[in-house]
This record gives C-alpha cells, structure tokens and sequence, in this order.
C-alpha cells in the first residue's frame, strides 16, 4: 500500500491511497470462495460451483465485499502512517468508482477526506481590554423590593356590611357559552378569583362583578376585539353565568419599624431593612458585572485570535444548541409540528454561528489552560460533586453515577474546573478600567418572529377573564 497526505486547510486533509494488487487479488479469492462454500447454483452440488460461475453470478456482491474489506484497513494505515486524529469518520471516494477492477489485475486508488483538530498558535490572552460597567442601585428598585414582600404578606378579608368595588378580589364559580354556539360545550371554571380592576383582568369582568355579594348570580356578556390575546376568543360573544362565593379585599401591612421587625430576619427597623437591601441590590450588580467582564474577555479573546474550526465540531454544537431550544420551546408549550420550517432554518443559521463561538472560545480557552499550566486534583472534583450533591439534594455517590450515565462522568467535572480556572487565568492578566454603565439591553434588537402557536385547544375560563 502508498499512501500520500495533501493539506488542504488546517483543519481539512486529504489521503490519496493506492491498494497494491497482490492484496486486491488475495481478497478477491477470499470473498471469492466465501461465495463458493455457501451459494447453490442449479446443476452443482452446493459449494460445488465452479468459482468462474460464482463471480459472474454474484459479481456485484463480491465486489461490495471485496471493497469493504480491503478500504477500511488500507485507509486506517494510512492514517496512522501520517498520524492523523480524524474527528469523524473520513470521507472516501474511488477514482473511476463505476469500472472499478477488483480482481488485482490491477492496484486501486482511493482518496480518503479526513477533519482533524487545527494547530492553534498560542493565543495572546495577556492584557486583553476590558471595560468594567456596575449598574448602580437605584432607590426605586428598593422600594419596589419591599412593595412586593408587603403585597407577599398581604393577607385577603372577607368583606362585610358593602357590595364589591374596584380593588376587591372575587372568587366565582363561571359558566360562559359562546352565542354563536349556545349548545355546545360551555366554558367552565369553579373558584376563579377575579382582582376587580387589576390591569391583568378583561375590563368587562371588573364592569360586572363590581357590585356584587356573596351568593349573588351575575348574567353578563362579553364581546371580545378581533384582537384579544386569546385566539381562541377573539372576535367572539360570550355569555357567562358567574355565581359569587366571596367577595374579600387585600389587606397589606403597614410599612413601618414594627414590620420589618416582624419578618423575623434580624432587622432592626425599616431604615435596616433598606439598608440590607440595597447591599444585596449592590452584590447582585457587582456578581452581573463580573459576569459581563469574563463574556467580553473571552469575545475579545476570539476577536482576536482567528483560526479555522472544525466543520464537525462546529455542526455537533450547533445540533446541541437547536435541540435545545426544541425542548424550551416543548415546555413552553408550543407544538413542534406547528412550527414552519423556515423558522428552523433560520434558528439553525443563528445558532450555527453561535456554535462556531463556542467551539472556538473551547479551544482557545483549552490552549490557555495548557500555556497556564492549570491543574486539576481530585480533591478540587470531590468537592464540586459534593457541592453539586448539596444542591440537588442528593449523596455524591448518586451524582457520580448519574454523571457516568450521562456520559463522560468525572472528566466532564474535570473538564468544566479547568476550562473555569482557564477563565481565571485570562481575568488575573487581563487589563480592566472602570466605566459608566449602559444599559446593552435597550441597544439589542427585537425579539426574533416567534414560531406558530400549537394547534388550537379549548379556551380556558381563566383566560377568557383575562
């Protein structure tokens, strides 16, 4: 066997092999009276046939056979004679594939494609730029914190003596028949509870049950817009039969020194609880900005260290990313099958991109560990399966198994730990000056087209209130 290697690109090779025909002609009288021994041919006892008879009667047979046992191992030689590591299986290709001679009259060339990781130069990972930005806390988000635990400790009373208004909460067993369809089936919800007025509430449920007490029967309808929220509902007339089984109304605490002090959590007055807060406000913003900084170093460092990728690879992630977002979209409760194709598409386009980022980010980030010298011990895993056990509630021995079933198992820990300590390594050189904050999410543009809704499902009471 010859076998010559040709570099197409860093990460593309090309093997141009050449079978010799005393092997061609060897395996050919194998496969050959393999036929032979086992074919019954009329006129001749089985496994009596001349062999001549047998090739021309199961001539394209023994030509696939003969070819798959002398390619593969003419192309795994080859690969080890130039000690190539392909990420996938080579792709092969014959010269002149359809007068293909088997019989070692003459040699046979094949050409074996194969992807192999590139030579990544060192990156210069030393010194990268990057602008620190911490958003401040603004006293609003802080009084929008204690205007949720006051609504959280808010407690619901039934209300006496007076009808319902604006601001109380209702709970209602309905009935609604579309007018268009009188007898078909009704829609139907028991202890709704409707907050009259709030912004979340169809304006025509505050309107009627406004003025209710309790085991009142109230006969409305609704005529919902062509472009109410529920597709199911719009454009229809309904009439609903609503049965009240109370009228209660939030009763919040007061804001003062007491209730901050009744909260059980150490405050002292409600100056302490601001004050808390606003540390909490300021370590979440410093934790974010922190995570801004490692993402922009690491787009910096992609930026600037260009080489090629592996296709393979980048296909494998971006397969990873797509099957993903199926699944997110799954539990959203969106139907695959409704969903056009030519959204997939263009998810897969994005996500293809994104995927080359990752793969490269990877690679570099491998490359930095190996020029940082980072290590990993096995005290440092033990301890991120045991954090791991803590969180999810379970004995490390059970996290170790679960790892090894999803394959991979403790290396993928090993793996994450120095592509982490990789992260440190780029952060401790990099170059870091403070900056005014931006808010980046007003400058990202609209929100991608959002795929078909599933296939249409009975409407439900609570979003017809809604």
């Amino acid at each position: 066997m010859k076998s010559e290697l040709k570099e197409v690109s860093p990460t593309q090779k090309e093997l141009s092999i050449e079978i010799d025909a005393a092997t061609l002609k060897a395996a050919y009288a194998r496969v050959s009276q393999k036929y032979s021994k086992g074919a019954n041919v009329p006129g001749f006892r089985k496994g009596y046939a001349p062999v001549d008879i047998i090739r021309m009667r199961y001539k394209e047979e023994i030509k696939g056979d003969v070819l798959q046992e002398v390619i593969p191992q003419a192309v795994s030689a080859a690969i080890m004679e130039h000690e190539l590591h392909p990420l996938a299986e080579p792709h092969l290709h014959l010269d002149d594939h359809e007068n293909v001679v088997i019989n070692g009259s003459v040699p046979l060339k094949v050409h074996a494609h194969v992807e192999v990781m590139p030579e990544i130069p060192e990156p210069k990972y030393q010194g990268i730029a990057v602008t620190r930005r911490v958003k401040p806390v603004d006293e609003s988000e802080i009084e929008n914190l204690i205007a949720e635990r006051l609504q959280r400790e808010a407690a619901l009373i039934p209300v006496e003596g007076r009808k319902s208004k604006l601001g109380d909460t209702v709970m209602t067993d309905i009935e609604g028949r579309f007018e268009d369809q009188p007898d078909g089936e009704p829609i139907k919800a028991d202890d709704l509870e409707v907050k009259l007025g709030d912004e979340g509430i169809e304006p025509s449920f505050s309107e009627n049950l406004v003025g209710v007490n309790e085991d009142d029967v109230k006969e409305f309808t609704v005529s919902y817009p062509a472009e109410f929220t529920s597709e199911e509902l719009a454009g229809k007339t309904v009439h609903y039969k609503a049965k009240i089984k109370s009228v209660g109304m939030t009763e919040v605490p007061k804001l003062d020194d007491a209730w901050a002090k009744s909260l059980d959590e150490g405050y002292k007055s409600l100056a302490d609880l601001r004050k808390r807060l606003r540390a909490d406000l300021e370590k979440l913003a410093e934790t974010d900005a922190d995570a801004r900084d490692r993402n922009n170093a690491i787009a910096n460092l992609i930026e600037d260290n260009a080489f090629e990728v592996p296709g393979v690879l980048i296909e494998n992630q971006a397969r990873n990313l797509l099957n993903n977002f199926a699944q997110d979209m799954q539990q959203r409760g969106v139907d695959l099958n409704q969903v056009e194709a030519q959204f997939i598409e263009m998810a897969y386009g994005n996500m293809k991109q994104q995927a080359e980022r990752d793969v490269r980010g990877a690679m570099l980030l491998d490359k930095v560990a190996e020029m940082a010298k980072v290590e990993v011990a096995d005290a440092e895993v033990d301890e991120e399966i045991t954090k791991m056990a803590e969180y999810y509630r379970a004995s490390p021995e059970e996290i170790r198994e679960s790892l090894e079933k999803q394959g991979g198992g403790v290396d993928n820990i090993r793996n994450n730990l120095k592509t982490r300590k990789a992260i440190e390594s780029v952060m401790e050189k990099a170059k870091i000056t403070k900056g005014e904050w931006v808010d980046e999410s007003l400058a990202q543009p609209e929100a991608e087209e959002k795929p078909k809704k599933a296939a249409k499902k009975k409407p439900a009471a609570k979003k017809a209130a809604k």
